[in-house]
């Protein structure tokens, strides 16, 4: 939700944090600049250039598959998933969306990895352009957050 309150904010530090990025390319002007933003942040909050990982996959549906095998490697303290979803004329859009998303919580659950899901899913491109920014910062944030808070639980 655009602009909410997500309540008070941690200490946020990536510092020693080791982050991959699952970029789809579907919707590029979007998901680009999502994972530029996204990059950023995670370096503004420690994270080192050598730590960032991105791999690219053609869609939201394959997002997940790539997600999986980051996870295989055991490299990464967290993940982040960025796409992008506009809905269209047909059943399409509810599919890829439903799927992707509940993929990319699969592969959270099964492996025990946080993933930040930045996958947007809008009804046009006015509401995918004033989302950008803040999705992809706050998926920067999550990540950090929540690999801190596992390491602090395990």
């Amino acid at each position: 939700m655009l602009k909410a309150d997500k309540g008070q904010s941690v200490h946020l530090s990536g510092k020693g944090l080791s982050i991959a990025v699952v970029q789809a390319r579907f919707n590029a002007g979007i998901t680009d600049r999502m994972t530029q933003i996204c990059r950023a942040e995670l370096i503004l909050l420690g994270v080192k250039e050598r730590d960032f990982k991105l791999v690219t996959v053609p869609g939201a549906l394959e997002v997940p598959i790539a997600l999986k095998a980051l996870a295989d490697s055991d490299d990464y303290d967290a993940l982040i998933a960025i796409g992008c979803i506009i809905r269209g004329e047909t059943y399409h859009f509810e599919l890829v969306a439903n799927e992707s998303g509940s993929g990319v919580t699969r592969v959270s659950l099964d492996y025990g990895i946080p993933i930040a899901n930045a996958i947007l899913t809008v009804e046009d491109m006015v509401q995918a352009e004033a989302r950008v920014e803040e999705k992809a910062r706050d998926a920067a944030r999550v990540a950090i957050e929540m690999a801190n808070l596992l390491e602090e639980l395990t």
